[in-house]
């Protein structure tokens, strides 16, 4: 690997690397050794599905399941090593960057997975907009220390011109060849994945790719765990670089949706108490999806959130501007202080709930139907969030303006087990 990296002004620097792929005739099936992000795998039972699927599942690598942290972080260690060992994982015979497919119905997803050049947000060629919790960090950068392994590409997304030049032209132009993998998972995407190695083909990606900076679509624990992970090891190193899947959404819009919190030891009833006086809440009796286009409506006029947990909908909306004026931050733009998740955490969950932001108190749940199924069996309280336009996480960004952690939710994310990229081999 090439680890010199070019100056900071000089935009993104996406390198070959060798990917870590399974090696199908030692697996069931690819898509039953595929998982979503470690951070969508929330319920017990989805972790349970997973590892059932096949003993070879990825989810055996980024949520290993021990006693302890420091046994869970040596279990994937472990398990990596006998899987490259027993020959179920193997490395490409060259380094490559990898053309990446997703496709179901209508939706369709392109980019490039590579090796980024990491870069702090100071630089600006790669623009957080959420903020992290640390002690997801800590896991994240255990695991990857213990591992030396990137084991799922970060989304990354960048506007080019809309137009086949560039990197956008050796994707349409590989997608054209016979893929190395081609696979359907269980959600009904169909997934391909193409070698790009052709030094020509390499040349025109790093020149179009130099001239652009990248938002964080999803994956700001992980990014923030790289450059962690890079302060630790005195460069040049691998460590320098981190696996990311880029996205040209001029090309391949992404969908926005929200991310829901679960509300783990507040009750519908109690919530609802608190409220008065704070704001107007109607009770909706469903179902979900009229429920949500309801808080659609109200998101159009102001801050809104749907409650649920006791077999109703609850639209909470008008929040008093008195109770805004005191617990919303001043000295942030306005777009911020105006956003649904600013707003929720702090003038309902800090002052009205006083509800702190700690894994025993508040879930973040990407399904909707399922933060309402959690809510209802826990006797727990789920708010419902509408998405944010991409168009204004992009312009936060680019104010160095970081949103409440998990507000967006990009989409659709990359299956995590395509393509693994082992430090060790580079």
């Amino acid at each position: 690997m090439n680890t010199t990296g070019p100056a900071a002004n000089e935009g993104l620097h996406l390198i070959p690397f060798r990917g870590l792929r399974y090696v199908p005739d030692r697996v069931g099936s690819l898509a039953a050794v595929t998982s979503p992000p470690y951070d969508v795998v929330v319920r017990p039972d989805g972790l349970h599905h997973l590892e059932s699927a096949d003993p070879h599942n990825i989810v055996r690598l980024i949520l290993p399941q021990a006693a302890t942290s420091e046994a869970r972080h040596r279990q994937a260690a472990d398990t990596l090593r006998d899987w490259l060992a027993e020959g179920v994982l193997a490395p490409d015979a060259e380094p490559a960057l990898y053309v990446y497919e997703q496709r179901r119905g209508d939706m369709l997803q392109r980019g490039l997975i590579g090796a980024l050049r990491l870069s702090p947000p100071d630089e600006g060629v790669v623009l957080p907009h959420e903020d992290v919790m640390p002690h997801v960090v800590e896991d994240r950068a255990a695991l990857m220390r213990t591992t030396a392994a990137n084991l799922e590409p970060l989304l990354l997304t960048y506007r080019g011109n809309g137009n086949a030049i560039g990197a956008t032209a050796v994707i349409e132009r590989t997608i054209l060849t016979a893929p190395l993998l081609s696979t359907t998972t269980e959600d009904g995407f169909s997934h391909r994945l193409w070698a790009v190695t052709d030094p020509a083909d390499l040349a025109g990606v790093a020149a179009d790719l130099a001239g652009h900076q990248a938002l964080i679509a999803d994956g700001h624990h992980r990014w923030a765990t790289y450059l962690r992970l890079r302060r630790e090891h005195p460069a040049p190193s691998p460590w320098d670089y981190g696996l990311v899947l880029l996205i040209d959404t001029s090309r391949y819009p992404l969908q926005v949706r929200a991310i829901h919190r679960l509300l783990n030891q507040l009750p519908v009833a109690d919530a609802l108490a608190a409220l008065k006086g704070s704001c107007r809440v109607r009770t909706l009796d469903g179902p979900l999806p009229a429920a949500m286009d309801a808080l659609a409506v109200a998101v159009s006029e102001g801050n809104a959130f749907l409650l649920a947990g006791d077999g109703r909908y609850h639209l909470v909306d008008r929040l008093d501007q008195d109770l805004l004026a005191r617990t919303v931050p001043a000295d942030r733009p306005a777009a911020w202080r105006s956003l649904d998740a600013t707003v929720l955490h702090s003038a309902l969950l800090d002052h009205v709930w006083e509800i702190p932001d700690a894994p025993e108190h508040i879930s973040y749940i990407h399904d909707t139907e399922a933060a309402v199924e959690q809510a209802e069996r826990r006797g727990a309280t789920a708010v419902l969030m509408h998405p944010v336009r991409e168009e204004v996480v992009r312009d936060l960004a680019r104010q160095g303006v970081t949103m409440p952690r998990k507000s967006t939710s990009f989409g659709p994310k990359p299956a995590t087990g395509l393509v693994l990229r082992s430090l060790a081999l580079d």
